[in-house]
């Protein structure tokens, strides 16, 4: 028998459907199941066996984060079932920097309000997410906190854990002056300087369904494309080619995180003119009156990840990413002197 409280139920809390969410939820996290997985759901922790045979010395990687104020145009078109894979990209995205593969995420989820279909909705997008980075969903937390959140709004964060053999890991040690730099295009703008989007756009629920032609789809079809997750194609790149460094392209655009990748006393030189510029971001730009360092210091600009590798091996890789349904482009070199970023 379930436990039940007439009292807790009439503070706003329903422990009842914290069960049937739950219920819900299952199938969804079933489909994330992977090789090492221990647990099922419902316990007080999440169970995960790694398989460490053909490491010489393994290493846990960790990344954490949210979804930020994106989550408000999912409140407003009332759609919930992408915003957990934008979750988890911003995590995974982030783990397979070093080299590392994902194992399993875990996802914290506080609402005002518990509406089991839709936080079944919301898990689906995790679940999504996992499945597209290999990951396994081993757990999470749901909250109701009535008073704290408005009853039709919630709050999405997480964090997963992968592991690399640390003679493996990618570390940036080894960059040389004349590497090449590769980019992988975006879906849009991710997860990332939602505040000044929403600002830019003045969004509401008069203008997030307003189709528009540059876009090619409406505004909030365009806000609401999940962040694009790299971990299959880049461990597969990982087995072809020599990556020196990668870089996730997240809040604070390209140069504030390209330099994360570099080591000492080198620069990325970027040739804009070699990548493509999604509508959104010309559209941004000019509805907004912003300066053009200013939207690559706060914005992706079309570029979700970049990587460095041998010049030699350029060529190689853009194809092999390619060839994985990606949108690869050779965007830059690496210059000796200086530190940062510089754009031609």
């Amino acid at each position: 028998m379930k436990s039940f409280s007439e009292s807790y139920k009439a503070a706003g809390v329903d422990v009842t459907a914290g069960y049937q969410a739950v219920e819900l939820m299952k199938s969804h996290v079933a489909r994330t199941k992977i090789p090492g997985v221990v647990s099922g759901i419902g316990g007080f922790g999440g169970l995960f066996q790694p398989d460490m045979s053909d490491m010489k010395m393994p290493v846990f990687v960790s990344g954490t984060d949210g979804v930020g104020t994106k989550l408000k145009i999912a409140f407003l078109m009332d759609k919930h079932d992408t915003i957990g894979i934008d979750c988890v990209a911003m995590c995974v995205n982030d783990v397979i920097c070093c080299g590392a593969k994902p194992l399993f995420f875990l996802d914290y989820l506080a609402v005002g309000k518990n509406y089991p279909e839709r936080i079944a909705q919301i898990v689906s997008g995790v679940a999504d997410g996992c499945v597209q980075s290999g990951c396994a969903l081993v757990g999470g937390e749901t909250a109701e906190m009535p008073g704290f959140y408005p009853i039709d709004e919630y709050d999405l964060a997480g964090f997963s854990v992968g592991m690399v053999d640390r003679e493996k890991m990618i570390d940036g040690s080894q960059i040389e002056e004349g590497d090449a730099i590769i980019g992988l295009q975006s879906s849009g703008v991710h997860s990332n300087g939602f505040s000044l989007v929403r600002k830019i756009f003045n969004i509401s629920d008069k203008n997030i369904n307003m189709h528009i032609d540059e876009l090619g789809h409406t505004l909030g079809e365009e806000l609401l494309t999940p962040t694009r997750i790299y971990v299959k194609p880049v461990l597969d790149l990982m087995k072809k080619v020599n990556i020196k460094a990668i870089s996730h392209i997240t809040g604070g655009g390209f140069f504030e995180n390209i330099p994360r990748m570099l080591k000492a006393n080198t620069t990325a030189r970027i040739e804009l003119a070699s990548l493509p510029r999604l509508p959104v971001f010309s559209m941004m730009q000019r509805q907004g009156n912003i300066p053009e360092r200013e939207m690559y210091n706060t914005f992706n600009m079309g570029i979700g990840m970049c990587m460095i590798v041998p010049k030699d091996q350029a060529n190689q890789a853009v194809e092999e990413l390619n060839s994985a349904g990606e949108h690869a482009y050779v965007m830059g070199s690496v210059i000796g002197g200086g530190e940062g970023v510089t754009l031609c």
